[in-house]
């Protein structure tokens, strides 16, 4: 998924042509600056946003409530959609802006602010030239994302903070952390522009007109966030999401502490059926997340709705077997928990890959996940309560380092395009790693450096965590005055 471009910006690109090819650039730019929107595509990203908003309400309220103790249910399901609601109101006044508009390599403007400019009849590229949806669409379907990304991180540090130190963060983690990343990831002209400068380019006859011709292309290019021009790929939000997520999940758990009574009373979840009907339906909605981050209704959008069923069911099974034969049962909790790893290693690469590669990556990130969830999170010690490093963290930096892996054609995967040259690029192993390998070391200091320092801010304005006495009693009662159960 990346940035949706205004095509009216084609005619900027076609007038600052000069005469010899400006006509050939005035004329590709006048086919693809009045698009008709499909209506299937348009639906399709409808539904798509529909689905990623049930990821997070009622998907992960359920699935985190679900695993903490009954007294704090209520907390984890106010945290939820607090997160949800404040999210999708920032993201309309300047979160769009700054992370889907030209500024720099690591942040966008103001230039939409308050979606200045964006009406019904605003258009926006795909991944196919000439194909745009509403942007309006673009911008319901990316807030779903705005929302759910923060709200992974409310589990790490469950049934201790305050919801004052909730109520603050939010807000500035989405300013200061996720709008960035998303900028640095996603952020691109479009497919249009590239290709309505990549044929001037080629039908240029002289010297001079190349010359100027190859400016305005590398102009083009140049307006990308950082991590994109890079070469980084990441399909549906492996970096902007889970990693992002998980690094600032486990940054404030360690910065908040254990809960009280942590490694000495038992902490069960106290409703796994509540947290397989939440995970179950993130798994529905997940498709929304990966398929819909295709923007089309077409054969890759299938693609990723594949690999999207086969790597969760390959990360259930191998998160199911690996417990079983450490722990001598397999529990529901395990191969929900395993299910999850497999949603978040497949979404950076569900369009990129084979549904083979899919199936290897999952079974792989069930295991690798499940073995830092129990051994390493016991090893080091930490209170990360609902895993969310475990998984998100873990799971995304499996996976945004396997797409460069399994995007290779020869391993089944799908290669990346090449909008100058109009076909799938050629494919380099270690230079494709290493452009994954660069942007997860990025996302882990932005996220890791950045959160640490807001986590700070909020102790000093309000507090994080809440007293050993209110710990006790819990959540529900001390901060919402109410209780999820009357028995």
């Amino acid at each position: 998924m990346f940035r949706l471009k205004n095509l009216a910006g084609l005619g900027a690109l076609a007038l600052g042509m000069t005469a010899s090819v400006g006509a050939f650039a005035q004329e590709a730019a006048e086919a693809a600056a009045a698009p008709v929107f499909n209506n299937g595509d348009t639906t399709w990203m409808m539904v798509s946003s529909l689905l990623v908003l049930m990821m997070s309400i009622p998907g992960l309220a359920l699935f985190y409530g679900g695993m903490v103790r009954s007294k704090n249910m209520l907390s984890v399901l106010m945290q939820v959609f607090y997160t949800v609601c404040i999210a999708g109101v920032i993201w309309v006044v300047y979160g769009y802006s700054l992370a889907f508009t030209g500024g720099s390599d690591f942040i966008g403007g103001f230039s939409k602010a308050f979606l200045s400019g964006v009406d019904t009849t605003s258009a926006g590229a795909t991944f196919t030239v000439g194909v745009a949806i509403p942007e309006l669409v673009f911008i319901c379907f990316q807030m779903t994302f705005a929302m759910i990304t923060p709200a992974l991180i409310l589990g790490a540090f469950a049934e201790r903070i305050k919801f004052s130190a909730v109520v603050l963060f939010i807000p500035l983690w989405l300013t200061f952390i996720y709008f960035p990343m998303a900028h640095m990831v996603w952020y691109w002209a479009g497919p249009d522009l590239v290709d309505a400068a990549a044929k001037t380019l080629a039908a240029a006859t002289d010297d001079a007109t190349k010359a100027t011709a190859q400016a305005a292309l590398d102009e083009v290019l140049a307006d990308a966030g950082f991590l994109f021009k890079m070469g980084a790929i990441d399909f549906a939000g492996g970096t902007v999401v889970h990693i992002n997520a998980g690094i600032a999940g486990l940054v404030g758990a360690l910065i908040i502490g254990k809960r009280t009574g942590f490694g000495k009373e038992p902490m069960s979840p106290h409703s796994l059926t509540m947290t397989m009907i939440g995970g179950s339906l993130l798994w529905v909605g997940w498709f929304g997340f990966n398929a819909g981050s295709n923007l089309e209704a077409t054969g890759l959008a299938a693609m990723a709705m594949l690999n999207t069923f086969v790597a969760t069911a390959a990360a259930a099974l191998g998160w199911m077997i690996i417990e079983w034969l450490a722990k001598g049962k397999p529990s529901l909790l395990g191969i929900v928990s395993g299910a999850i790893a497999g949603l978040v290693a497949v979404t950076p690469a569900c369009g990129f890959i084979g549904p083979m590669g899919a199936i290897v990556l999952g079974f792989i990130a069930g295991i690798i996940c499940f073995i830092f969830c129990s051994a390493v999170k016991n090893a080091l010690g930490y209170d990360d309560s609902l895993d969310v490093f475990g998984v998100h963290a873990i799971g995304g930096i499996l996976g945004a380092i396997g797409t460069g892996i399994l995007v290779n054609p020869d391993l089944g995967g799908g290669g990346v395009y090449d909008y100058v040259a109009g076909e799938v690029g050629a494919y380099d192993l270690s230079t494709q790693v290493m452009s994954q390998v660069k942007a997860v070391v990025v996302t882990i200091l932005w996220s890791g450096i950045g959160s640490a320092i807001l986590y700070k801010v909020v102790d000093i304005l309000v507090g994080l965590r809440v007293t050993p006495e209110a710990e006790r009693e819990g959540l529900d009662v001390v901060s919402h005055g109410e209780r999820a159960y009357h028995m």
